[in-house]
């Protein structure tokens, strides 16, 4: 990893930065396969990992501001309390995760609403819809409330894998990294 473009401060070049970084990561996940335990991202500054780490110099793009580095695995079952119990230091600009999800088509909505109250009904109900997608979501968050999302549609026999990208289509998963990023 750390192909992501450079970044001064003009807001020209700002926007392109995060969705560039979740991008790259999504693609380092999808390197792996699919049916992977969601994993998580620190987003440092390349220049301070290159300083304190001078032996990575040949392994990332000095030209990029930021690296993502992969973390150990996440605690428990649920990603919610995983990440509520994490604090980034001062250093960590960012952070992302990577999770498979199941979506569904909008007018599964009735359906799925009548079962909300139960979590178990609730996953089992989805994984057994018959026009659900598995998905792989990217969502990644700056220190300045910068977010960005990816999701990979997997694609089967009759087509391909689809990408959609928006800021705004996890914004619980961007919110819950935000809060790792608080003092």
């Amino acid at each position: 990893m750390g192909g992501v473009p450079s970044v001064d401060d003009t807001d020209e070049t700002r926007p392109t930065l995060l969705p560039a970084l979740a991008r790259e990561v999504e693609e380092f996940v999808s390197a792996a396969g699919w049916d992977q335990a969601p994993q998580l991202f620190a987003l440092v500054p390349t220049a301070e990992l290159i300083a304190q780490q001078p032996e990575l110099r040949m392994q990332l793009d000095p030209a990029a501001a930021l690296t993502p580095i992969a973390q150990e695995e996440l605690p428990g079952e649920d990603l919610g309390d995983a990440l509520a119990s994490i604090v980034w230091p001062e250093a960590v600009t960012g952070c992302a995760v990577a999770q498979e999800i199941v979506v569904l088509p909008p007018d599964a909505e009735a359906e799925i609403d009548s079962v909300a109250g139960d979590s178990n009904v609730l996953h089992r109900v989805a994984a057994e819809h018959p026009q659900r997608r598995e998905a792989r979501l990217v969502a990644a968050v700056l220190r300045d409330g910068t977010a960005a999302c990816v999701l990979r549609l997997r694609g089967d026999q009759t087509r391909p894998d689809e990408i959609v990208e928006h800021p705004e289509l996890a914004p619980n998963l961007t919110g819950a990294l935000l809060q790792t990023l608080r003092p």
